[in-house]
C-alpha cells in the first residue's frame, strides 16, 4: 500500500522546494550569463532532475526564463519587485511632510494609501489627536470601492480593475455602493471634483476624503487622505479640508516628479 504523506511531510516538501527555488534564483542572479542544470545543480550540490523540475515551475510562474540553449536567468520579474518596493520607500518618505501638515490643518487621521488589485493597502498613517478616532492600521486593507483613498484610485485605474471590483461588490452599510452602474457614476465625480468622499460606506461612523497622488509619467500611484467620525467630518466640514487635502496630494506629487498642467500651485494658487 502507497503511503499517504501526513500534512507536516507536506509543509516539509514545500518548504524545502521554497528554499532551494530562492536558492535557485540567487544562483542565477550572481551569475551574469544564462547558466544551464548541470551548473545550477553542482552548486547547490543536489541533483539535476530535482533541479530541473524547479526551473520548469519557476519558468512556467514567471520568475526565470530559457533561452534558445536552454540555459537559464532571471526574468524582469525581480526587478519588477524591486521597483515596487523601492518606490514605496520612496513614497513614504516623501509623502511626510505634507502628511504632517495635513495631520496638523485638520486635526483628523492622515492615510497614505496603494490600490493593490481591488483593495487599498495602508502604507502609511498619523494619528488624530482626539480620543474618538478611525481605525486603521499600517499594512491594513479596506475594499477600494468602500473608501475614500481607494475610489480616488479606482477613478484612474483600468476598466478591468473596476469591472474586478464591481463582481466582488458586498454592501457593509446602508450607504455602501451596490451597483457597477453607482459605482461608475462616484468614479465619474471623482475625477470631475478631484478628491473622493466616503460618508460611512465601509463603517458606518467614519468618514473621510482623499486626494489622488501622481507620478512623473502623470498616474495615479498612490492616494492621501483624511478620516474620521461622521459627527466631526460634516459635509460642510468635508467641503472646507478638500482643498487642504487635494493641495497634499499636489505637494507629494510635485515632490514624484509631476507638474500639475493647470499650473495650480500647492495653496490652490496660480503659478503660471
Amino acid at each position: 500500500m502507497k503511503k499517504t504523506e501526513s500534512p507536516r511531510e507536506n509543509t516539509s516538501s514545500l518548504s524545502g522546494s521554497l528554499l532551494k527555488g530562492f536558492a535557485i534564483l540567487e544562483i542565477l542572479s550572481n551569475h551574469e550569463s544564462p547558466m544551464g542544470v548541470t551548473d545550477i545543480a553542482r552548486e547547490m550540490g543536489t541533483t539535476k532532475s530535482g533541479v530541473h523540475r524547479l526551473l520548469q515551475v519557476m519558468r512556467e510562474a514567471g520568475w526565470i526564463r530559457q533561452n534558445d540553449y536552454g540555459h537559464y536567468e532571471c526574468s524582469l520579474k525581480i526587478w519588477e519587485l524591486g521597483q515596487r518596493l523601492a518606490g514605496r520607500i520612496d513614497l513614504l518618505r516623501l509623502a511626510g511632510p505634507a502628511m504632517r501638515q495635513l495631520a496638523r490643518q485638520t486635526e483628523e487621521t492622515v492615510h497614505l494609501s496603494i490600490l493593490d488589485k481591488t483593495e487599498v493597502l495602508y502604507l502609511e498613517k498619523l494619528e488624530s489627536p482626539h480620543p474618538v478616532r478611525a481605525f486603521t492600521r499600517v499594512g491594513g486593507r479596506a475594499p477600494a470601492y468602500c473608501v475614500a483613498t481607494g475610489k480616488a484610485l479606482l477613478a484612474y485605474a483600468d476598466e478591468e480593475t473596476v469591472l474586478e471590483c464591481a463582481q466582488n461588490i458586498e454592501t457593509f452599510t446602508d450607504f455602501s455602493i451596490s451597483s457597477l452602474e453607482e459605482l461608475r457614476r462616484e468614479l465619474e465625480e471623482v475625477r470631475q471634483r478631484g478628491y473622493a468622499i466616503n460618508l460611512g460606506q465601509w463603517r458606518g461612523g467614519v468618514r473621510g476624503l482623499a486626494a489622488p497622488i501622481r507620478d512623473l509619467h502623470g498616474n495615479a500611484v498612490a492616494a492621501i487622505g483624511v478620516a474620521g467620525p461622521a459627527d466631526r467630518l460634516s459635509k460642510t466640514t468635508l467641503r472646507d479640508i478638500a482643498p487642504l487635502v487635494m493641495a497634499a496630494a499636489r505637494e507629494v506629487s510635485r515632490e514624484l516628479g509631476h507638474r500639475d498642467p493647470s499650473g495650480a500651485a500647492p495653496d490652490g494658487r496660480d503659478n503660471r
